[in-house]
């Protein structure tokens, strides 16, 4: 509820901020202070998830390895990342046949423009191969600041690596794994710290969308907007909830228990950002092994994009396709759905939509000229992308738990409260190893 409050306070904003003035390059005094407080925020989620991936993918390389499936868990989901990515883009693909956003477009053919850029299939590859031993990286700029960001995915590859020849040294490196274990608690506890802020940052972040952007830019590609929120709308509502009931598992539990990191991820525009609640309600709301989770959610945030991979370049590389008038074959349509499927996993280097869209439009051998022309209305899909992005990335590990039968079904069954997920008393029970506490145990321990 406080999110929801934040989101109407940062449309109200967002609209007193328009009234102001100002332009993207000048913006007024409320645009900066909204753009200040969403930015922060966002950042201060993605500081955390370099060491909350290293250090939960280590403490539960053990745990994992106890579980006595982990081969068949990993085979497991990437084979319901496919069955997701490839129903999702066959949605994608029908629906842009039917609507034909490139024929109902007033976009000018001098928005063509090609990216600085574009996606290739040895990204995957090299992505894999850490820079260094964090996977950091940085970069200077123009004015000589120097900016540091991260690859998840490569800090996913080292810390499996540590995590396994810890266990291969055995006791001496028990120390080791008794830091990682007191030091990610510590990073979790943090991490609560920034999450009680996520109902001013959802303020800033939809307040600086509605000031910077508003709708106006929706006027020339109105058809394509509402061919991709449609498709995200049919994955997200109908998909989803479809595969969730084909395992008998509850459609409202699994909706109630991911909607905070659903509806974060829709404001911060960022699956990385949200990546730590992601982790955090797909353990303690829908009830996936820690073990399970802390090697699935990372893996699934740079890699698990029905939004940004599935959805979103199959509408994109037709709709390219139509406005150039280029005709498109039955091997092209298969193309899309190959690069689709597979194409999230070969630039899980660089995440990210434009990236899967020019990997799929070179594939195709359209125009990458044609990128320009989605420029300006990419800010207002990529909310929609984000928030199915994150959605996918809490489903498939909660199935796939489920099928495997390690599924927790007393948290993924369990009444929501206030909180935005389970009561940590519970779930600290069973980490420990005990019987969780009774409804009256945490009254009590409350009180």
């Amino acid at each position: 509820m406080q999110i929801l409050l934040g989101l109407a306070v940062g449309i109200a904003l967002g609209a007193l901020a328009r009234q102001l003035g100002g332009t993207e390059e000048n913006p007024n005094w409320l645009t900066e202070t909204l753009t200040i407080v969403g930015t922060t925020f966002v950042t201060l989620l993605k500081t955390l998830v370099p060491p909350l991936i290293f250090l939960a993918v280590v403490a539960s390389i053990a745990n994992l390895r106890e579980l006595g499936n982990a081969a068949r868990l990993v085979g497991q989901t990437l084979i319901w990342f496919a069955i997701t990515a490839l129903v999702s883009v066959v949605i994608g693909i029908v629906l842009a046949l039917v609507t034909r956003p490139g024929e109902h477009s007033s976009v000018s053919e001098k928005a063509a423009q090609a990216p600085d850029a574009s996606g290739s299939w040895l990204d995957f590859l090299t992505g894999l191969v850490p820079t260094n031993f964090l996977g950091l990286a940085g970069s200077a700029g123009e004015g000589g600041e120097i900016s540091f960001g991260f690859n998840a995915l490569q800090i996913v590859v080292m810390a499996i690596a540590v995590g396994i020849a810890a266990l291969k040294v055995g006791h001496e490196a028990e120390p080791f794994l008794a830091f990682a274990r007191s030091a990610l608690a510590i990073v979790q506890k943090v991490l609560w710290w920034v999450i009680l802020l996520a109902p001013i940052g959802t303020a800033g972040l939809i307040g600086r969308a509605v000031a910077t952007y508003g709708w106006d830019t929706m006027g020339s590609l109105g058809i394509f907007v509402l061919t991709i929120y449609l498709g995200l709308a049919l994955v997200l509502f109908a998909l989803y909830p479809a595969i969730l009931l084909a395992h008998g598992l509850s459609v409202k539990q699994w909706f109630s228990g991911a909607w905070p990191a659903i509806q974060l991820a829709f404001v911060s525009r960022s699956s990385l950002g949200t990546m730590p609640l992601t982790q955090r309600v797909t353990e303690r709301n829908l009830g996936v092994p820690s073990g399970y989770a802390s090697f699935a959610i990372p893996f699934g945030a740079t890699t698990k994009m029905d939004g940004c991979a599935a959805i979103y370049p199959a509408v994109a590389a037709i709709f390219v396709a139509q406005f150039f008038d280029l005709q498109l074959g039955l091997t092209d349509y298969l193309l899309i759905v190959v690069v689709s499927v597979l194409g999230s996993a070969a630039t899980a280097g660089l995440t990210g939509a434009l990236v899967m869209l020019t990997l799929t439009l070179s594939t195709l051998g359209l125009p990458l000229e044609g990128v320009g022309l989605l420029l300006a209305v990419d800010p207002i899909v990529d909310m929609g992308r984000t928030a199915v992005n994150v959605a996918g990335q809490t489903l498939v590990p909660t199935v796939v738990s489920h099928r495997e039968g390690i599924l927790d079904r007393g948290l993924y069954e369990a009444e929501r409260g206030e909180l935005p997920y389970a009561d940590e008393s519970v779930t600290q029970a069973e980490a420990d190893g005990r019987e969780p506490a009774t409804e009256r145990e945490v009254q009590g321990a409350t009180a």
